[in-house]
C-alpha cells in the first residue's frame, strides 16, 4: 500500500516537473519565434550562435513559412534583412558587412557584395509592399469587402502575438493559454493556406 501510493507521487511530482518544463520550453519559444521584441526583453543577443538560432526558429516557424511564401521576398532577402536589423538593434557591437554575412545560415561564405545586393533587393521588396498598402488605403481599396478576409487574418495574426507576449508573464493557467494558442495557430493556418490559392477571396 506504501509502495504504491509512494510510486504515484513520484509519478505526480514527475508528471508535475515535466509540464512545467514543458510549458517553460513553449513559453519562451513560442514569443521568441513570432516577435523581434522578445530579444529586447532577454537582453542583447550575443554574435553568432544565438543570432543564428534565432534565425533558424523564425524562418522554420509554420506561420512565417505560409506568409513568406506568398510574400514578395525570398527566404534568403528574409533571413538577410533579418540580420541586418538584428546587428543594427540588437546585438552587443556594431558589424560591418563582412560580419553580417557570416551571420546568414548558410556554411557556404557570402560575400559583402553579395549580402549588400540581397539586402537591398529586400529593403525595395519591403518599401514597394509598403507603399502598395499605402496606395489602397489612399483610394479607398483597403476597406472593400474583397479585402476583409485579409484584413480579419492580419486580426488573427495580431490575436496570435499578444497570446503568446501574454504566455510569456503568465504565472499560472499555462496549460490553458497554450491550448488557446493553439488553436489560434491552427485556424490562422488554415485561413492563410487558403488565401495562399490563386482563387482566393479577393477574386470572387
Amino acid at each position: 500500500m506504501f509502495t504504491t501510493a509512494n510510486t504515484r507521487t513520484h509519478g505526480s511530482i514527475n508528471g508535475t516537473k515535466e509540464l512545467r518544463s514543458r510549458e517553460s520550453f513553449y513559453r519562451k519559444r513560442v514569443y521568441e519565434t513570432v516577435s523581434l521584441n522578445s530579444l529586447l526583453e532577454a537582453g542583447r543577443l550575443k554574435p553568432k550562435e544565438n543570432s543564428q538560432k534565432w534565425l533558424q526558429r523564425a524562418l522554420d516557424d509554420p506561420i512565417a513559412k505560409i506568409l513568406l511564401g506568398t510574400s514578395n521576398l525570398t527566404k534568403i532577402q528574409l533571413e538577410t534583412l533579418l540580420i541586418d536589423i538584428l546587428a543594427e538593434n540588437y546585438l552587443d557591437k556594431s558589424l560591418n558587412y563582412d560580419e553580417k554575412g557570416r551571420l546568414r545560415l548558410t556554411k557556404v561564405a557570402v560575400s559583402r557584395g553579395s549580402f549588400n545586393r540581397t539586402l537591398r533587393q529586400a529593403k525595395n521588396n519591403v518599401t514597394e509592399s509598403i507603399y502598395t498598402i499605402l496606395l489602397l488605403s489612399y483610394l479607398g481599396i483597403i476597406q472593400s469587402a474583397s479585402l476583409a478576409p485579409y484584413l480579419e487574418a492580419a486580426g488573427k495574426l495580431q490575436a496570435y502575438t499578444n497570446a503568446c507576449k501574454e504566455l510569456v508573464h503568465q504565472e499560472e493557467g499555462v496549460g490553458g493559454q497554450l491550448k488557446t494558442i493553439n488553436m489560434i495557430r491552427e485556424e490562422l493556418s488554415i485561413m492563410l493556406e487558403h488565401l495562399a490559392k490563386p482563387a482566393t477571396a479577393m477574386d470572387s
